[in-house]
């Protein structure tokens, strides 16, 4: 761990992909495009995905699997579906591997050719409104609430770990619903809860709002979104939830028969999360030492380290730290005690910070003999000495201190690069320093895609909250109906 680093001043690009692998999260494998998630990445992405879990079953959901595979014809059946993804979609065209006859290796077997192609999923609403078709006849079996926890792949060019990736992990809801108050409120719901997951366990703050038709979702009547800003200024959607109308409906022939027994199609929504949120909570939190984690997703909330000279020294504190991990684990905080000989304590340090746990606790003969233990922050890097007595709660108290702090500290930096503007000159100088920026835009698609085009910056959102006032278009003078959020972003 003691390579020189480069700083997020230095190199924003290179401090995130440098930390990525110190952290021991991710690594590219040697398939283009995609990542090995490691151990201790997997076990964020665990607890992201367990609390979500159980937020959905609260709301009602159940978990299914849908076939990763997608016939050809069903993807072509929703035109504005296929024209969103038409350009990032993997086909498979064979069945069938075979030796080569000259012995240089295995071969696609011509005769193995599909008769249909099929699509590696780039999302599933395709081949889940087909089996919705088999399962919808009437009211009665209206609503269905469905989560799926999957992976998908999306043939990207420029990838980043976490950030953009071919295949990637997610989740992805599915509902269908009778009526289309009932959907839009599912879509208004599980934003919501999205927007909760990540303000109270990610500690990062979010704008909920809508996107432009622009932005939206390929085959979407509108799109919900949270939007979130990283360090160094760019914003990161980090979750998304779709109001479909009928258009699946209608595209799979989905109808239902109401109370009187007339036919009509069938509302709905998707909504989805995915491996993207460790990208978020990455660049939300760390600094130029290593990553920052939030205590509700730590999967090492506490580590305690012994310095010791002897074995019986080393036995006496370890005898005093397993009596605390009881107690930890009785208030549910999810401690390690590395008494691992191998490592000098000051490796370790190095390597808890760099993985940004929480807190780190050590004790030594001294603090042994006199009832006290060190305790050092993360986030703050602060230390203090204090007594063993009482310890645990000490440290439930500061696991919850540290979570809203950092929330705080990330709502504080969003508020100091938020910025309010009204010249397009001003808003062109002022992008480049990064932050969002609240401007007034005439509602259409071709000024949205100028501003994009002259500076790369796109409308994040028409956000929820905010100014309602009307105004005029920063670039063309026109009425606008109010301030919209523009960034650059992931």
């Amino acid at each position: 761990m003691a390579e020189k680093r480069v700083t997020r001043e230095e190199d924003y690009a290179t401090w995130y992909n440098d930390l990525v692998y110190q952290a021991d999260l991710a690594e590219h494998s040697d398939v283009r495009g995609c990542m090995v998630i490691k151990p201790y990445g997997y076990a964020i992405w665990e607890n992201m995905r367990d609390v979500l879990d159980a937020k959905f079953k609260e709301t009602g959901h159940s978990n299914a699997y849908f076939p990763l595979f997608i016939p050809k014809s069903y993807l072509s059946k929703e035109a504005a579906h296929v024209d969103g993804f038409a350009k990032e979609c993997a086909v498979v065209t064979h069945y069938r591997l075979k030796n080569a006859e000259d012995g240089s290796g295995v071969v696609v077997d011509p005769d193995a050719k599909l008769q249909e192609e099929l699509i590696v999923r780039p999302t599933s609403e395709t081949i889940i409104w087909n089996s919705y078709k088999n399962w919808i006849q009437s009211y009665r079996d209206l609503p269905i609430l469905i989560n799926q926890w999957a992976n998908v792949v999306r043939w990207e060019m420029r990838t980043r770990l976490f950030l953009r990736t071919a295949e990637f992990l997610w989740q992805e809801g599915h509902t269908a619903h009778a009526t289309k108050t009932e959907a839009i409120a599912e879509a208004e719901q599980m934003l919501d809860v999205y927007a909760e997951f990540a303000e109270n366990y990610m500690a990062m703050p979010v704008l909920k709002g809508r996107k432009t038709a622009s932005e939206r979702f390929a085959g979407a009547e509108d799109t919900l979104c949270i939007e979130a800003l990283m360090q160094d200024g760019k914003a990161l959607q980090a979750g998304t939830s779709h109001f479909l109308g009928q258009n699946f409906a209608k595209a799979f022939e989905v109808k239902f028969a109401d109370k009187e027994g007339k036919l009509d199609y069938v509302w709905a929504t998707s909504w989805g999360v995915s491996t993207r949120l460790m990208g978020a909570l990455i660049m939300t939190h760390s600094d130029d030492q290593g990553l920052v984690l939030p205590p509700a997703l730590a999967p090492i909330q506490v580590v305690g380290v012994p310095i010791y000279r002897s074995e019986e020294e080393l036995a006496a504190i370890s005898e005093r730290f397993a009596t605390l991990a009881k107690e930890l684990k009785s208030l549910g905080i999810r401690f390690k005690y590395d008494n691992d000989d191998n490592r000098r304590p000051g490796w370790k340090f190095a390597e808890y910070e760099t993985k940004g746990v929480p807190i780190r606790l050590a004790m030594g003969p001294r603090d042994l003999e006199n009832g006290k233990i060190e305790v050092a922050r993360r986030d703050t890097k602060s230390k203090e000495v204090v007594d063993f007595e009482g310890i645990a709660n000490f440290i439930q108290n500061l696991l919850t201190a540290i979570q809203a702090q950092l929330l705080q500290k990330a709502k504080d930096f969003r508020t100091a690069n938020t910025k309010q503007i009204d010249s397009y000159e001003q808003f062109k100088v002022e992008i480049e320093k990064g932050g969002f920026f609240l401007a007034h835009w005439d509602g259409t698609p071709e000024t949205e895609e100028l501003i994009k085009q002259e500076t790369k910056a796109t409308i994040r959102c028409i956000p929820f909250d905010g100014d309602p006032t009307p105004g005029v278009c920063m670039v063309t003078g026109k009425p606008s109906e109010r301030r919209v959020v523009f960034a650059k972003a992931y």
